[in-house]
């Protein structure tokens, strides 16, 4: 297939591309990025095409999606591109990925659904971290219940470091805005406003008590897709007490009209070069996991609760972590194409995903390695053994 990368020079996008571009089944890969001279540094690495490209010229970018069987789209922030890009892609009949992960482009994205059915186009959405990995963690934790009543996805951010050069990136303004204001839930069954960062109490089978923060992510809308009865969907932020206590003042702040989301990125991109975190920290005897989802509900007629974390990474940084999920979702869409606008829990299956995304992690684990799955009714002993063997050991080693 021919794939366009978007943004193809970019933090994320190039982590992409190199992943495509080392597959055989891509015959073609075009480096497109506003910024010619870095999507030509990219593509000569890659031995690919390069594309200057502003995806705001409605021409240009209909005319490299034509020459295209799929486009990976990491031009951010998704809420002024995201849904543009998707119509144009539907109008060239280009097959379309992105790592979105505001609520409110991932909401109108899905409604083009019926046009993308109607053009033979497959579109998945949010195929990153979280959203992306993530959400396949909460169907694996919610396959083993008879009833699922609520999901919670879970990311530490202090994994969700940038590149030190990258002061105030589109993901630091994504994250600023995601903590001000009202951010959409799933609260009784219905999708509905409350409060970003309120204190959310987890209980996670084998780990006991956790704390997380809500914040604004496409999981918690997009979950009850695959789980119809789900009653309540939340994403939450883990952090250390100063990060939290920073982010309530960066969000008091912005509310008040104090700062605005610029500027609030600007000081929140300072305060991680300032602070940078250690990596190897995530995996702090006792704490939650780095990425994990929770399903609360019914099994065998008794309430239950599982938990599954992934155990396993492709790197250290955020790129890496969002980028290599990009490129195997790409892939699997590719080998598998169901027309209509997806999220991940809708389209791809959890085990093909992690089986291909195994492949690509630090030290080639084993795919039955690559999650790790607790439960309320399992044996302490037991979970605590779960926990134990393989957790993220190849990030350990990797310190």
């Amino acid at each position: 297939m021919r794939v366009l990368a978007l943004g193809g020079a970019g933090e994320m996008g190039r982590v992409a591309a190199r992943v495509l571009r080392g597959d055989d089944r891509v015959t073609a890969l075009t480096v497109a990025d506003r910024d010619e001279r870095a999507a030509r540094k990219v593509a000569g690495e890659l031995g690919a095409e390069a594309r200057a490209l502003d995806v705001t010229d409605g021409p240009s970018l209909a005319a490299a999606l034509r020459e295209a069987d799929l486009v990976v789209n990491t031009v951010g922030p998704y809420f002024r591109f995201g849904p543009p890009i998707l119509t144009a892609a539907i109008a060239a009949g280009c097959d379309y990925i992105d790592i979105c992960d505001d609520p409110q482009p991932t909401a109108d994205m899905l409604e083009l659904d019926a046009e993308a059915k109607a053009a033979g186009v497959t579109a998945l959405l949010g195929m990153g971290a979280s959203p992306g990995v993530a959400n396949l963690l909460a169907v694996r934790a919610g396959a083993e219940l008879d009833r699922v009543d609520s999901l919670v996805t879970g990311w530490n951010i202090h994994s969700a470091h940038t590149e030190e050069s990258a002061a105030a990136t589109a993901a630091v303004v994504h994250g600023m805005r995601q903590i001000s204001g009202n951010i959409p839930v799933t609260r009784a069954g219905a999708r509905v406003e409350r409060p970003a960062l309120e204190r959310f109490r987890l209980e996670y089978p084998g780990l006991g008590a956790g704390e997380g923060r809500s914040f604004g992510h496409p999981e918690a809308i997009t979950l009850p897709l695959a789980f119809p009865g789900v009653k309540d969907s939340t994403s939450v932020v883990v952090a250390d007490r100063s990060t939290s206590a920073a982010l309530l003042a960066l969000r008091w702040a912005m509310n008040r009209r104090l700062l605005t989301v610029d500027r609030a990125a600007l000081l929140a991109a300072c305060l991680e070069r300032l602070l940078p975190a250690d990596p190897a920290t995530l995996v702090a005897a006792g704490g939650l996991p780095p990425l994990f989802a929770i399903a609360e509900g019914e099994r065998d007629g008794s309430p239950a609760r599982v938990a599954t974390a992934l155990s396993q990474v492709p790197g250290l940084s955020m790129a890496d972590n969002t980028g290599v999920p990009l490129a195997v979702g790409a892939l699997l869409l590719a080998a598998n194409p169901r027309p209509g606008v997806h999220a991940p829990e809708t389209l791809i299956d959890p085990d093909q995903f992690f089986a291909a995304f195994a492949t690509h992690c630090l030290g080639a684990p084993d795919p039955a390695a690559m999650t790790i799955t607790t439960r309320s009714w399992a044996t302490p002993d037991s979970n605590a053994a779960a926990l134990s063997s393989a957790l993220l050991t190849a990030l350990i080693a990797a310190r």
